[in-house]
């Protein structure tokens, strides 16, 4: 256990999030003020009662579960306003943790329903991440997101409109959504278009579904990271594939507990794959629905599993070696990023080796 300073350090840190939903991460109070705006009446007296909606309190039964809380916001992120201001707010919200770089991931087909295309979604939300980088110094970029549930032809109208605003801040293409019902093999001529547009992929995977879907999504759909990836252990031939080709997961305790991807914190594996050298990010997920924090995230694994300081540099690290960034952009992050943590008393020689670090640029 780390002395009583934890907290404090764990704030000064610099961070990385790239594991992050828009639609996951409205603040209470600007869903209030949207809905007073489109005239909508919400089921709460005031914007505090919107949290049982909104959030996950209590127990969750499943990653259904979890998702529904994403149903009660999606009625409201159909215009270009709304995305923006949604959009800049997640990257406030990120400089609140310290966090210095950002993926935000988002599906473009889910804010269609009053006439916007696919390109206009995504460049409004652009346009939210690029004034929140201004303001708040914060690097953001975008991903766009594919849905399991979605037919092959939606999602390629996804591909399309995210590569091209490929030098723009849109940075890698998703897919999400339920993975035990639509099997990723579903969409292979989705991510074959992806690859043949150059556009950085990654894939939702070992959450709800096994190894096979992670297997699947690495060698088939082009993946470089796995979003979650918690159930890689399930097979032994694909954690090796995993650690042999330096594939990342971005994982994400907090909301990987709440989705049931493990029975218990007892066995969930970060500790066993960060020991086995596999290359793991430690992201948020959803900022509201989670109720959450990269601090929150990073308490969970200094308290439950034995993290020391100087491994949480190593897994922030990952998080920068791992970022979809041109090998410039990364090289000037690394600097920074090295800068905060020797203000926090973290060297180099601290830290344990991480794989990506070999990787680097």
């Amino acid at each position: 256990m780390l002395d009583n300073r934890l907290p404090e350090l764990l704030r000064m840190l610099p961070k990385v999030d790239l594991h992050l939903h828009l639609d996951g991460s409205i603040r209470a109070s600007t869903l209030w003020e949207i809905a007073a705006q489109q005239g909508v009446k919400l089921p709460a007296a005031r914007a505090e009662e919107l949290v049982p909606f909104m959030k996950v309190t209590g127990e969750c039964g499943s990653l259904l579960e979890y998702l529904g809380k994403f149903d009660f916001v999606a009625g409201f992120l159909h215009k270009t306003d709304v995305l923006e201001r949604i959009a800049y707010e997640v990257v406030e919200q990120a400089s609140e943790q310290n966090c210095r770089y950002i993926e935000v991931r988002f599906g473009p087909q889910l804010h269609r329903s009053e006439g916007l295309t696919c390109e206009e979604v995504i460049d409004a939300v652009l346009r939210g991440l690029r004034r929140g980088e201004e303001e708040f110094g914060v690097m953001a970029r975008g991903i766009a997101a594919c849905l399991r549930h979605h037919s092959p032809h939606k999602n390629m109208e996804v591909i399309a409109a995210a590569a091209a605003f490929k030098d723009s801040g849109m940075v890698a293409v998703d897919l999400a959504g339920p993975e035990a019902a639509f099997p990723a093999y579903l969409h292979r001529a989705v991510f074959e278009y992806a690859q043949l547009l150059d556009m950085p992929v990654t894939i939702h995977a070992g959450e709800a579904g096994g190894a096979e879907n992670i297997h699947e999504a690495v060698t088939r759909l082009g993946a470089t990271r796995i979003g979650h990836g918690v159930r890689l252990r399930e097979d032994p031939k694909v954690m090796e594939l995993v650690r042999a080709r330096n594939i990342v997961l971005e994982m994400c305790p907090i909301s990987n507990y709440q989705t049931k991807a493990m029975d218990s914190w007892e066995t969930y594996p970060i500790r066993e794959y960060f020991d086995a050298g596999l290359r793991l990010t430690i992201n948020t997920d959803n900022l509201t629905v989670s109720d959450t924090s990269l601090v929150d995230e990073y308490r969970v694994l200094t308290d439950k599993f034995g993290f020391t300081l100087p491994e949480i540099g190593t897994l922030i690290l990952n998080g920068v070696e791992a970022a979809f960034l041109r090998p410039e952009e990364k090289a000037r992050l690394r600097a920074e990023f090295m800068s905060g943590f020797a203000a926090a008393g973290l060297t180099p020689s601290d830290m344990p080796a991480s794989r990506s670090a070999s990787a680097a640029g």
